[in-house]
């Protein structure tokens, strides 16, 4: 299984964790918003599904894919694990250089 850190690290995954934020999707729907071929969405999509960012239900010909909130909850725990106080000090010290410069 892929870590759900991992998975969401791809850029395209990202954008595609938006759509189906905004509404479930096929497939073709989902790579008609990108410049790569629908084979390559499917092979991201498979990521995505490995990692348990998302699901897809079959209807007929067609799979329909949709976000799992479970899936981004355990994305935003990986996220908060990384998010340590020694980065909100790194943090807070590039605003304290931006603003002497």
């Amino acid at each position: 299984m892929t870590d759900p850190l991992t998975a969401a690290a791809e850029p395209n995954r990202r954008r595609i964790l938006q759509l189906l934020a905004g509404r479930p999707r096929t497939v073709s729907e989902v790579a008609a918003e990108f410049p790569v071929t629908r084979s390559a969405i499917s092979q991201h999509l498979l990521v995505l599904a490995d990692a348990g960012l998302v699901e897809a239900e079959k209807v007929g010909r067609q799979r329909i894919y949709r976000v799992l909130p479970s899936g981004l909850l355990k994305l935003q725990a990986e996220i908060d694990k990384f998010w340590t106080d020694e980065l909100d000090q790194l943090v807070a010290d590039a605003h304290t250089l931006r603003s002497k410069s």
